[in-house]
This record gives structure tokens, C-alpha cells and sequence, in this order.
């Protein structure tokens, strides 16, 4: 897992050296081959011979068919064959199972690489456009082809990964292009729930070549590829229009509209992130993520916390300091290493992954640093894509809220905040997961009623002292003190006709009292404790330990299993 906050996941991968590209496709036989059994006394080869030369040779053809001069316009556009990444994915020294590599008439499915490969001991299947072939193109034989590898990874319960190289339908082909895409849509969605899948965007990919990988469960982009429903061109004949592949499609883009949600420098860095996301995730919807023992104990103290909060709250703004949850949320994690997902995106609030005592868990954290991590649309969709991937795939869920609430005004309502809310609350409702809420500061009104409080579903609530919990924050003395403040206000136009500028202080001075008793009062955790809505109060530099061990009690006697109603990963 990668070092957090200050980078991408992508910047740990990207220090690892790039493979140096060959010419030579490593799995390829590059001596000849002798068609005789072992021990076999010497005589002219014969029917038998020759048929066995001509099966050899098909089983090659795929595997030598880009050529040298295919292969070195790849290396000079800085892009590996697939061949080279599968390579850089599999484990060392394994050799890829291919599958259904040669179909069609005239072997046209060799524009497209399906196998089984071991990722870190586990079996994972991948498929690779081969863009030297036929510019990775998609036809029915295509799209029957790698239907067939998704319906395999579904039966089989293994992670699906895809490295995405193509220029779309292949146009000679007619609808049997579409027909291919159509094929490969359908497998695809219906493996949606049951394996996680991981996508690579590498090279330049339009049309069906962008549908298909969104519908995975997450996209890795690098810098300098694109991909999207068209190209430049067709934007510029179509609506007159010039915009550049990168303005159109390329990763500042897609990171930003959420439909990539890992941008890295380049494809080896893509292929080590697929790595490490894929160690923590489980292989299927009925298994756990792997735990991975760890020497950082779980009743560390998480003193930095201390010290962050000491900081923000003994300033001059007080209670109003944007505090950054992503060091709350590396304090907590084992060796202080998350994933974020999306992490160009909505800042305002955090999605991730990280380990705690060795188990895989989902963070959803408020981001005051950001807006005040308030809620907006998009940050309620990013939040429900999440939980929704996390409750499919047995991931316990940390939530940690610090929030003054939904973002208010005319855009948000006309751009459908009910809509994104409701999608946010639904998800949350549907938990089946082990689930924690830890109120840092800030859980008023409707922001605190639909972010897995107990009512919601929640399995433990917990609180640091530094928690203001509220149906409103500070707005809320206009109605809870409203007979008070009519006095004040008529006070003030009272001694002002005789000193406006000492009636004026006198006022704010009243009122400011009013605000500090409607916090002392209302706007704090005592009330939530009372009631029950909060199970405990937990001091900052205990938070890790808190958190380990009940995730730990409640993961012991959770089993993992698929849910029984079906539910997608997208919406």
C-alpha cells in the first residue's frame, strides 16, 4: 500500500525502474523446435511431422504476429505489447495460461490476449488488446472471446484485470464489431458483484473501447493516453471543434468527472498499482481480502492525532480549523499506508483503503480541510460508489464525520442534492459489513442522520472529545435562544439613542455569551452520550487501538458470503 497523504498510490509504483522492452515476445519459442519423442530412433519426418510443425505454428502465430517493425512503433510511442505486460504483472518466472487464442477464419482473434495468471500466488484473468495486431481491434470473434474469460472469472471466483489497448470496432468487420462490444458488455455486467475487476487504460482508446473498462470496478490511467465515447476528429467534424486528445480525454479529465480513479506517471507504475490494490482486495464476493500479519502493534498510540487537533483547536479560528482527516486516517492505519481512491477528485471528502491489525478496511471520512467537508452531489455519489463496492465484497467500513453538513444553494438543488443524498443514504442502509462511525468534530442535522449513525446500521459509535454534535451548528442559537435574542436586539435600540457605539458591543457582546452557552449546552457530545447515540467517549491517541479492536471482534464472527439479493456496483 502506498504512503499517504501526501501522494498518489501510482508515486510508490513509479519508483520501481521500467522493464526494458524487448523485441522479443517472452513467451514466444525463439529456437527451433524438433518434432520427436524422446528416444526415438532417427527417420524422415513424414504426415505426422508436419502436422504437428503446423499446430506449432499456430500456437505461435499470435504470439509472433506484431513483428519487429510493429513492435519497435509501440516502444517508440513509450507503450509495452502485452505480451511485455503481462510480464510485468504476473509473478516471476510464471508463465501465462493462454486461453481461446487462436479463433477465427484467419486467427483474427489474436488481436486480443486472454489467460490465467498468478498475481502474488493468487489466479487472476487478464486480457490484453494486442495493439500491434490489427491496432487491437474488437470483432464478434473478439467479443465472444473475452465474454468467454469474464463468465470464466465469474464461475471460477477470481479478480479480473483488464489492459485496455484498442482503437474500437474493427470497421471491416461491420456490426459484428458492435456485436463483439455488445457480447463483451453484457459478460461483463454480469460478473459485476461477484469479482472484482481492475482496469488499465493504456495507448488511445474511443467507443466501445472506453464503455467496456468503466464498467469495471476501478480505472488506472497513466499520463499520455487517452480514451472516450470519440475522438478529436470526429468532435471537430461533427461540431466544429478542435480540442486536443489530452483536453478530450486524457487523465486530468477523467480523474476529475470520477471515471478514472487512479492517474499514474506510466504503464509500469499501472501494472505495480494492480498489484497492490489486488492484495487487498478478496478474489470474490464470498471471501475476505487477505489479512497480511503486521509488526505495528494495535494499541500504538496515536499521539500525532494529539498534537494535529492540539494545533487547529488552540488557534485563533477554534473549532472553525479545517483539519485534514487523511492524517487522522494514516495515524490509524498499519505503518500509516491507505489507498485513496479518486484522490484528484472531491476532496471534500476521502474514500480508501487501508489495514488495521492486518485486516482490510474502507475509510469514508469528511474532509474539513476542503469546504468545510460539507456533502455535495458529487461527493455523495463518490461516497456511495464506495460503500456499495465495500458491502459486495466483505470490506468493513470507518466512517469518520466531520461535517457542518449537506452544501446548501440553488446549483446543488437544480444539479440534484436529494437525488446524490438519498443514493449516499441508501448505500449506507444496505451496509451488511462490519461498520464503525468515529465523530471527530463537526455531525450536524441531516449530514449526521444519514452517515451510518446507529439508527442506520451502524455497529459501534464512537466520539473524541472534541465533538460537536447537533440537529445545527451555530445557526441554531437564532432558534433555540429566539425570546433571548428578541431582548437583546431590543436592548441595544434601547441604550443606542444614548450610546450607539457602547450598545452596539454590549449586543455582540450578549450574543456571543448566548453562542457559547448554546455549545456548552447543546453543541457537544453529552447529550449523544446520554442517549445512546454515541457508545463512548475515546481519547485521540487511542483511536487506533479503539478502532483494532473491535474491527477484530466483529470480523470474528462475520462470514463472508454474497449478498442475497442482487445488488451491482454501480447504481
Amino acid at each position: 500500500m502506498s504512503k499517504a497523504p501526501a501522494k498518489s498510490p501510482a508515486s510508490k509504483s513509479a519508483k520501481t525502474a521500467t522493464p526494458i522492452p524487448s523485441l522479443k515476445n517472452p513467451f514466444a519459442e525463439h529456437c527451433e523446435v524438433a518434432f520427436k519423442i524422446p528416444g526415438q530412433h532417427s527417420y524422415e519426418p513424414g504426415l505426422y511431422e508436419a502436422t504437428l510443425k503446423m499446430g506449432h505454428d499456430l500456437i505461435q502465430r499470435p504470439k509472433l504476429a506484431s513483428g519487429v517493425s510493429n513492435t519497435q512503433r509501440q516502444h517508440l510511442k513509450k507503450r509495452m505489447t502485452v505480451w511485455e505486460r503481462i510480464q510485468v504483472l504476473a509473478d516471476h518466472d510464471s508463465e501465462p495460461n493462454v486461453l481461446y487464442q487462436n479463433w477465427g477464419p484467419n486467427l483474427d482473434g489474436a488481436s486480443l490476449v486472454t489467460a490465467i495468471i498468478k498475481v502474488k500466488g493468487r489466479d487472476v484473468a487478464v486480457y490484453g488488446h494486442d495493439f500491434t495486431v490489427r491496432a487491437g481491434s474488437m470483432d464478434a470473434t473478439n467479443g465472444e472471446k473475452i465474454a468467454r474469460l469474464f463468465t470464466m472469472a465469474g464461475k471460477l471466483g477470481i479478480p479480473l484485470v483488464g489492459m485496455n489497448d484498442s482503437a474500437g470496432a474493427y470497421v471491416p468487420a461491420g456490426v459484428g464489431g458492435l456485436d463483439g462490444y455488445a457480447e463483451a458488455f453484457t459478460a461483463l455486467r454480469k460478473i459485476s458483484g461477484r469479482v472484482p475487476s481492475l482496469m488499465c487504460m493504456f495507448g488511445f482508446n474511443a467507443g466501445g473501447g472506453s464503455y467496456l473498462p468503466r464498467q469495471g470496478s476501478f480505472v488506472i490511467q497513466p499520463n499520455e493516453t487517452f480514451f472516450g465515447l470519440t475522438g478529436p476528429g470526429v468532435v471537430k467534424s461533427v461540431l466544429g471543434e478542435d480540442v486536443t486528445p489530452d483536453e478530450l480525454g486524457g487523465p486530468a479529465v477523467h480523474s476529475q468527472s470520477g471515471v478514472t480513479d487512479f492517474v499514474v506517471q506510466d504503464e509500469a507504475s499501472a501494472l505495480y498499482l494492480v498489484r497492490e490494490l489486488l492484495d487487498s482486495r478478496p478474489s470474490n464476493n464470498e471471501t475476505a481480502a487477505p489479512f497480511r500479519a503486521t509488526s505495528d502493534p494495535v494499541d500504538r498510540k496515536t499521539w500525532d492525532i494529539d498534537i494535529l487537533l492540539k494545533k487547529a483547536f488552540n488557534s485563533p479560528s477554534g473549532f472553525n480549523t479545517p483539519v485534514d482527516i487523511s492524517i487522522l486516517i494514516q495515524q490509524i492505519c498499519d505503518h500509516g499506508d491507505f489507498f485513496e481512491i479518486q484522490p484528484e477528485r472531491e476532496r471534500n471528502t476521502i474514500c480508501a483503503f487501508g489495514r488495521i491489525g492486518g485486516h482490510v478496511a474502507g475509510f469514508v471520512a469528511n474532509n474539513s480541510a476542503v469546504a468545510s467537508g460539507q456533502i455535495d452531489i458529487a461527493a455523495a455519489y463518490k461516497n456511495a460508489r464506495f460503500i456499495r463496492f465495500c458491502n459486495l465484497y466483505n470490506i468493513p467500513v470507518i466512517f469518520m464525520e466531520d461535517t457542518t453538513g449537506f452544501l446548501p444553494g440553488r446549483e446543488q438543488e437544480t444539479g440534484g442534492i436529494v437525488q446524490a443524498g438519498r443514493a449516499m443514504l441508501d448505500a449506507i442502509i444496505d451496509l451488511r459489513t462490519p461498520r464503525f462511525l468515529v465523530i471527530i468534530r463537526n455531525a450536524f442535522g441531516g449530514a449526521y442522520a444519514s452517515y451510518n449513525n446507529y439508527p442506520t446500521g451502524a455497529d459501534h459509535v464512537i466520539a473524541l472529545p472534541t465533538t460537536r454534535l447537533a440537529v445545527m451548528g451555530p445557526a441554531g442559537v437564532e432558534f433555540v435562544y429566539k425570546d433571548e435574542l428578541r431582548k437583546i436586539r431590543a436592548e441595544v435600540k434601547a441604550r443606542a439613542a444614548k450610546d450607539p457605539q457602547g450598545a452596539a458591543a454590549w449586543g455582540k457582546q450578549e450574543e456571543a455569551l448566548l453562542a457559547q452557552r448554546y455549545e456548552r449546552e447543546l453543541m457537544n457530545p453529552n447529550e449523544a452520550l446520554s442517549l445512546g447515540s454515541i457508545s463512548s467517549i475515546v481519547m485521540p491517541s487511542d483511536l487506533r487501538k479503539e478502532i483494532a479492536l473491535n474491527l477484530e471482534l466483529h470480523l470474528r464472527s462475520y462470514k463472508p458470503s454474497p449478498l442475497v439479493d442482487i445488488q451491482r456496483e454501480f447504481f
